[in-house]
């Protein structure tokens, strides 16, 4: 606002300024916590899934060929199962013709865990 020609900040550009520097800091919050969630769900993912499925999701590990890992970069191996599909076999396993292709998590990793997990799946998407 101008006052006999002289530039004055008035009280409503400091509240501007204010909600402009909250709205900023809560944002570097905001993505500081995503990285630290990506983070963690990477950490779970090495630990408990890439021997088999592979870091990169392709199942292409010795022990993923053998267990039969699908591809999870691959659309179509997406689409052929729901997110509710891969946390039950998270969570129970999975056996095919009486054998034990993968071990139950379900008493590993909490439920959070676990749908966490499966987004990561969900990002090797193509």
């Amino acid at each position: 606002m101008k006052c006999g020609g002289i530039n004055v900040q008035t009280n409503n550009n400091k509240k501007t300024s204010m909600k402009n520097r909250t709205k900023i800091a809560l944002t570097v919050a905001l993505l500081a916590g995503a990285v630290s969630l990506q983070a963690d769900v990477e950490a779970l993912w090495q630990k408990n899934c890439a021997s088999c499925h592979g870091k990169d999701g392709k199942g292409q590990t010795t022990m993923g060929k053998k267990a039969g890992a699908r591809d999870y970069t691959d659309a179509a191996v997406q689409a052929s199962f729901t997110d509710e599909e891969a946390f039950k076999a998270t969570k129970e396993g999975v056996v095919k013709d009486g054998k034990t292709v993968m071990k139950p998590y379900g008493e590993k990793l909490t439920d959070e865990e676990i749908k966490e997990l499966v987004a990561h799946i969900r990002s090797f998407k193509s």
